[in-house]
């Protein structure tokens, strides 16, 4: 997912998707998924050479990816999208001005409880062994930029410094998520529930695990057989209630939670053993998967009222 907060920001993305052959491209990348240069250009009755500068335009705001199939006849392009949502949120300058932004370590969770297949990485290398619980309380972990489990939670302390006198009106998370398969499985369904101070605000169900091309930032130690990349999801608690990528998970509101800047704020992830989908999750963080991000968190504030002081 994309998100676009001022015109200017999606101005590139504009352009190029203001041509009715690059939206037929998506059409069939949607449909097929993954698709030859030569099988576009076929499908669409064009040359190679006019669909090649249709791509590049599309690489070069991150709608597409294209990887080499070695293993195929003659070394060919394969394409895919590598981008499930766009969503325009336009702010205000006040919106913007009345906000507290912190990114989180994928490792920097303060409580854990999960189960195998689980493991977690640095940028350069494994932490101890997989599927060894123990190794999540190893002190690299700090360092993690990616970390999966079949089952359990990891919690996160958001850090709370907004102003004095100040109290929270909304909530933004967004973080790079798949689901945790044996190997991978494009098609393997995890129900990931969410929690706020203990108090659950949602349910997300990540449809897979996916592996099918490398992701753009997974560094190329990484074995080709494991988790690549995942899909950037925005969990939003607001004063309307809870949503994921705009779209309402549940009722509760920020202010069911009564925060402000002396409040304490923990956010859950967690797979739990009696879901309907019990399969896994996987975290990634800024050099791994297809965003060079890791769990970033926007708060915005106003001032306490004589009435709630």
């Amino acid at each position: 997912m994309q998100r676009i907060t001022t015109p200017e920001e999606g101005l590139e993305l504009f352009k190029v998707l203001g041509s009715d052959a690059r939206v037929e491209i998506i059409s069939l990348l949607l449909k097929n998924k993954k698709m030859s240069m030569n099988e576009i250009a076929s499908s669409m009755n064009i040359t190679n050479g006019a669909l090649t500068g249709h791509i590049k335009k599309m690489e070069a705001v991150g709608l597409v990816t294209v990887t080499s199939d070695v293993a195929g006849h003659g070394n060919q392009k394969l394409c895919s999208l590598c981008m499930d949502k766009i969503l325009l949120d336009f702010e205000t300058t006040e919106e913007l001005a009345n906000v507290y932004n912190v990114d989180i370590k994928i490792g920097h969770y303060c409580d854990y409880e999960i189960y195998p297949t689980c493991g977690i990485a640095t940028h350069e290398s494994l932490i101890g062994e997989v599927d060894d619980t123990r190794y999540f309380s190893h002190p690299d972990r700090y360092n993690a930029d990616i970390l999966w489990f079949t089952k359990g939670h990891v919690e996160y302390e958001i850090p709370n410094f907004i102003p004095f006198n100040q109290r929270i009106t909304q909530i933004m998370i967004t973080a790079e998520l798949s689901s945790e398969a044996p190997g991978v499985n494009s098609v393997w369904p995890s129900d990931i529930t969410f929690s706020l101070n203990g108090t659950e605000v949602g349910v997300w169900t990540a449809p897979g695990d996916f592996g099918d091309v490398h992701g753009i930032f997974t560094p190329d130690w990484w074995f080709d057989n494991w988790n690549q990349y995942g899909l950037l999801k925005m969990l939003v608690i607001n004063e309307s209630g809870t949503f994921i990528d705009g779209l309402q998970i549940s009722d509760v509101t920020i202010r069911d939670f009564e925060l402000d800047y002396r409040s304490k704020i923990l956010l859950r992830m967690a797979v739990k053993d009696d879901s309907p989908h019990v399969g896994g999750l996987t975290i990634f963080g800024s050099s791994f998967g297809n965003y060079a991000q890791d769990i970033k968190v926007s708060i915005n504030y106003s001032p306490i009222t004589e009435e709630e002081a």
